[in-house]
């Protein structure tokens, strides 16, 4: 029998889908390469927004049109945080939640089995271990997850994901470490720490901090190096920075989630910093790390955002001078405080100032990456497809690009790339010399 996936969303769900997959195969699935062919569909879902709702809704309609004799499968943050709804569509014979992924391959044996429904969703309890998920690596990409964290106890006014998500929890040092060790000895040279509140890692297991779990992925021998992905910005400390700094192959590109520059919106947001405390950590992230990239993701159109907020935002995300950012009008969520929140934006105005914002963002974007022009940059290059060019990205996560020459591959390659040009969507350059 053949199988299909969709995820949605983080990169969590990534590496989540990824660990249902293998797991699939080693109970002798094989992959379908596209949905028309598949007897089992397992969609990983996302709530992050109402529209990431909608979307996983109209795959499942689609799905069961094409194929109304396949099992199909629904998982992940939607369903854990919205349960009647996923129910009430009446598409699914399976839907289960958050922490039990891991428990999908055999729900599905079970079912094609038996031709019973299951409908699993297992409500989040204090003190839960992180489910046990272990990925060995796949062939086909030169980037590989770790999912180091998962939940989040902050419970911003806008966001859900603490209710599909649970209670923080971490997996050890020594599993990273192993795990790290298995993924490099697959091939892949960049590994990439993700959770749902990275900052939060270690928590639960006696006051351990995310340097902890950097430092134990950097132990694994190899050549390949280490990233960290989306960071809530309230919980590095400056001991933390001290010790990431100290690794070679840790990346020096941070994706610290700034939501607004106003601190008046911050604090209706619920974020536990303010732009005075933002701004101090990137300034040491600086120090830290010459020339590294710091990006984030920012909010327009918050309840009671002013035209004055909104441009006390644009000023401080200018003065910031990001390498990126992803920019996003507010959106509205079921079940979350500031869905009930005075002074709604008009979806208009919301999606005017998000246009506004990624000017912005752009232009800051453009002069990072023509920062870049005379440096020499470590370039990981991944899979062949410009016929023009090599591309991949630098640890900074910049977009570089080099001129084909020949048929020879550069694919999961790290090289030394001299930067000669430099537009918005990234660099370009030559090969100084192979790593």
């Amino acid at each position: 029998m053949k199988a299909f996936y969709y995820t949605f969303g983080c990169k969590v769900n990534q590496y989540e889908t990824e660990n249902i997959r293998q797991a699939m195969n080693a109970l002798g699935f094989e992959d379908a390469h596209k949905a028309e062919d598949a007897d089992v569909c397992i969609v990983n879902s996302c709530t992050v927004t109402a529209e990431a709702d909608s979307k996983c809704r109209q795959l499942l309609r689609k799905l069961r049109r094409l194929l109304p004799d396949a099992v199909i499968v629904l998982t992940g943050c939607y369903a854990q945080a919205f349960e009647k709804q996923a129910k009430d569509l009446g598409i699914c014979d399976i839907i289960t939640g958050s922490r039990n992924k891991a428990d999908v391959p055999m729900l599905v044996c079970d079912f094609i089995k038996d031709r019973e429904p299951v409908f699993f969703v297992r409500p989040f309890e204090k003190g839960e271990r992180l489910e046990p998920m272990k990925n060995h690596g796949d062939s086909r990409k030169t980037r590989a997850y770790i999912k180091i964290q998962d939940g989040c106890d902050q419970y911003c006014t806008y966001c859900v994901i603490p209710f599909a998500r649970g209670h923080i929890c971490s997996k050890s040092p020594g599993d990273i470490e192993t795990e790290t060790n298995e993924l490099v000895s697959f091939g892949h040279k960049e590994i990439i720490l993700t959770g749902i509140n990275m900052c939060c890692y270690g928590k639960d297991l006696g006051g351990l901090t995310l340097a902890d779990a950097a430092e134990a992925a950097c132990k694994a021998k190899g050549d390949f190096r280490v990233r960290l992905s989306s960071m809530e910005p309230e919980l590095l400390t400056d001991r933390d920075i001290e010790r990431l700094a100290s690794l070679e192959r840790l990346c020096a590109h941070f994706h610290l989630s700034l939501q607004s520059g106003c601190d008046k919106t911050l604090k209706r947001m619920g974020r536990h910093y303010d732009t005075a405390m933002y701004e101090e950590l990137v300034k040491k992230l600086r120090a830290a790390f010459p020339g590294c990239a710091v990006s984030t993701d920012i909010m327009t159109g918050f309840p009671g955002e002013t035209d004055e907020d909104f441009e006390a935002s644009l000023d401080f995300v200018k003065r910031m001078r990001f390498s990126s950012a992803h920019v996003f009008p507010y959106s509205e969520r079921q079940g979350t405080a500031a869905a009930g929140f005075d002074g709604a934006v008009p979806v208009r105005v919301r999606q005017e100032r998000a246009a506004r914002m990624r000017d912005v963002c752009l232009d800051s974007q453009l002069e990072y990456n023509r920062s870049q022009v005379g440096r020499t940059l470590r370039v990981l290059f991944e899979r062949e497809r410009d016929p023009r060019y090599h591309r991949g990205h630098s640890d900074e996560y910049i977009n570089v690009s080099i001129p084909r020459s020949g048929d020879g591959s550069l694919w999961r390659q790290i090289a030394d790339v001299r930067i000669t040009s430099a537009d918005v969507n990234g660099c370009y350059g030559e090969i100084e010399s192979e790593a």
